[in-house]
């Protein structure tokens, strides 16, 4: 048994809920992953995406425990500020790696025309 038969119907029905947006807003996140074309564009959906999902997911583990307990936990709270302190971050390096990136490609191409261009 989860003891969810204890459980008040108001606090199954928004537990239920926030599960459902967490999910819903996870998933654009991911469509929003496969359907945008740049590297640049694509970094952005799964990341706020996820950010958001786990907060919704992680309230509605807040709700359920705390109903079910009667009393407050509060434990998912670290969850919610560790993901979104480190999530953005990720998304800076990565794309901090991918401007690197293309400014070298770029670079060593222009390099190479002039190169060419001078008959060397």
């Amino acid at each position: 048994m989860n003891g969810i038969e204890q459980m008040p119907a108001w606090a199954v029905a928004l537990t239920a809920a926030l599960v459902l947006m967490g999910a819903a807003v996870t998933l654009v996140g991911s469509l929003g992953l496969l359907w945008l074309r740049t590297f640049y564009e694509r970094v952005h959906a799964p990341t706020l995406g996820t950010t958001l999902g786990t907060v919704f997911v992680a309230l509605a583990s807040i709700v359920y425990f705390s109903v079910l307990q009667s009393r407050p936990v509060l434990h998912e709270i670290l969850i919610i500020g560790l993901g979104a302190v480190t999530t953005p971050v990720a998304l800076t390096i990565l794309v901090g790696a991918a401007r690197f990136r293309d400014t070298a490609e770029n670079t060593a191409d222009v390099l190479e025309r002039e190169i060419e261009r001078s008959g060397g």
